[in-house]
């Protein structure tokens, strides 16, 4: 290797150090170690590093990433959705005729467009389109009313929209003028009127070539879950290369396989997963709504060594029992990433009883990025548990303004690490402690030092006295038999400032009623902890990232 070479490898270990708040120079060779150890870059081509970062600075990662992916292996297939498979070098030239078709209706560089789209081609096209062309790609949530659609798309200053056609009834709101492109419609109807398809606007320019740089870097604002109110933007630009090296650290992304993603790309984990996984050349698997039995079947056609799903998710397919598992060949599977909201202990040995040691739970926030992992045998050893920190990050627990430095000892969550994000779209952020961000959450560590989360630092409650984390008792209920989902937060009372409320979803034919809750609980944890609120549903509200909806059950009438 020349001289060159070894500057553009020095230049890539100096991204990663300038772009991290952990300033030890050896971790950051350890980070670039895993990159390279992983295949993610090739230590021998330093100039198609440079060209990497220089596309990642100007475009985003999910172009550059796609960009090095068509480089490397153009004919590999990139992503199957319910109408079939797409190769890189057509996913390259789909979202250059997008980004030149925008650009052709007046759309510039450094303008916002909204997203708002299931997991499929034209989510993923638009998402690439969006870096070449110097766009400013606000990813919206498919479960939004047309309320939070208007607010977050106007506060985001959206100068048009991408979006799936079930989602027209929401847009009554929304300027007349606004741009709209329809990026999927279902067989057998009919484009909503004013609105452009997608692949009309592929085929009007398909022979426009790559758009020219942009005159600002284009970047990705990925929304928070917004369970208690209107979501805010946390928004994303160049994405320093141990974004990368913190997934792939702990976590068993394959090269040159298959992975079914589950999980909405407009969150976080998908988004990320999806990025890493086609810079290795994957074929991502998709389905527009989840379904048990079809991700089972998913696995099995596509061989596919990766699994990334919700906790709820993973119980419902546990659910179609052993005789449905059965059916499918899932030898292929070598690991299962869950993220987005709690894995009980009860779900975790669930999972590996039926899938094998395959289960890594991936620790994290929109803000924060990858804080923590736990690898299958930790999980094993202690199920429920959050993990340790990926290469170069680190977490702190903080107790009444110290550290918290002893097993046991619960403290307020607070992450360090280079892909934390910058602040919202509104100009606030998250609070900060000595460089470490925090996450909301409340954990402690055992005595192996696997961090495991208590719950939220606001969920906590005070009864008689004493702090109560809802969580705790959510994980005991989880873990009954006759119980199919729970959900248990503090709600207001006039009485006692506070009440616990336990929200269930009981298996059909359970004998569990509400006394019963009330007398396991007490019979397993302290009188204060024991709920007041029971209620029985068929079905806990939750989001399409799988989190539960905690207005909707502070609202409740009970």
């Amino acid at each position: 290797m020349g001289i060159g070479g070894h500057l553009r490898i020095g230049a890539l270990v100096r991204e990663v150090v300038d772009s991290t708040l952990v300033t030890d120079a050896v971790e950051a060779v350890r980070a670039v170690r895993v990159l390279a150890g992983s295949g993610m870059v090739d230590l021998t081509r330093p100039q198609d590093i440079a060209t990497t970062l220089r596309v990642n600075r100007l475009n985003g990662p999910a172009a550059a990433l796609v960009r090095k992916a068509v480089t490397e292996h153009p004919d590999a297939m990139a992503m199957t959705d319910e109408r079939g498979s797409l190769s890189y070098r057509e996913l390259d030239q789909r979202s250059n005729a997008v980004a030149a078709g925008l650009r052709a209706m007046g759309i510039e560089s450094g303008a916002s467009v909204g997203m708002l789209a299931r997991d499929h081609r034209g989510l993923v096209t638009t998402v690439v389109a969006a870096g070449k062309a110097g766009l400013d790609l606000v990813m919206l949530n498919t479960g939004f009313g047309g309320a939070q659609l208007v607010d977050v798309a106007r506060r985001e200053d959206v100068s048009a929209l991408l979006y799936d056609s079930e989602f027209d009834g929401l847009l009554a709101g929304l300027d007349d003028d606004l741009p709209r492109i329809i990026t999927w419609l279902d067989d057998g109807e009919t484009a909503p009127a004013g609105a452009r398809m997608l692949d009309d606007l592929i085929a009007e320019s398909a022979q426009a070539g790559p758009v020219p740089d942009p005159t600002s870097p284009a970047r990705i604002t990925v929304l928070t879950s917004g369970t208690t109110g209107l979501p805010k933007g946390a928004p994303r630009a160049k994405v320093s290369p141990l974004g990368s090296a913190m997934i792939l650290d702990r976590l068993p992304i394959p090269r040159a396989s298959s992975a079914v993603i589950a999980t909405p790309m407009f969150h976080g984990t998908g988004f990320a997963l999806w990025l890493v996984s086609a810079a290795l050349g994957n074929n991502v698997v998709t389905m527009r709504r989840f379904d048990a039995e079809k991700t089972l079947a998913a696995i099995a056609e596509n061989r596919a060594e990766l699994l990334v799903a919700v906790p709820t998710m993973l119980s419902r397919m546990l659910d179609l029992g052993d005789d449905v598992i059965g059916r499918y060949d899932l030898s292929s599977l070598t690991g299962i990433i869950v993220a987005g909201s709690s894995l009980t202990p009860e779900l975790s040995d669930r999972v590996q009883d039926a899938f094998g040691e395959v289960l890594y739970n991936l620790y994290g926030s929109t803000e924060v990025s990858v804080a923590s992992v736990a690898t299958p045998a930790e999980l094993r050893r202690a199920p429920g548990t959050a993990g340790r920190a990926p290469v170069t990050a680190r977490i702190r627990l903080v107790d009444d303004g110290e550290a918290v430095t002893e097993p046991g000892r619960r403290g307020e969550v607070f992450v360090r690490c280079a892909a934390a994000f910058k602040g919202y779209t509104d100009g606030t952020t998250k609070s900060m402690r000595d460089g470490y961000m925090s996450t909301g959450d409340v954990g402690h560590f055992d005595d192996e030092g696997l961090l495991f989360i208590d719950g939220r630092a606001d969920d906590m409650i005070v009864s008689g006295g004493e702090n109560v984390y809802p969580q705790e008792v959510e994980h005991l209920l989880a873990a009954h038999g006759d119980v199919a989902d729970v959900a248990v937060l503090g709600v207001p009372d006039p009485e006692y400032g506070q009440r616990l409320r336990a929200v269930l979803v009981l298996h059909e034919g359970a004998s569990l009623d509400e006394d019963g809750v009330r007398a396991h609980v007490k019979s397993q944890l302290a009188r204060h902890k024991v709920p007041r609120d029971v209620v029985l549903v068929p079905d806990l509200p939750r989001n399409p990232t799988g989190k539960v909806v905690r207005k909707a059950l502070l609202e409740m009438d009970v």
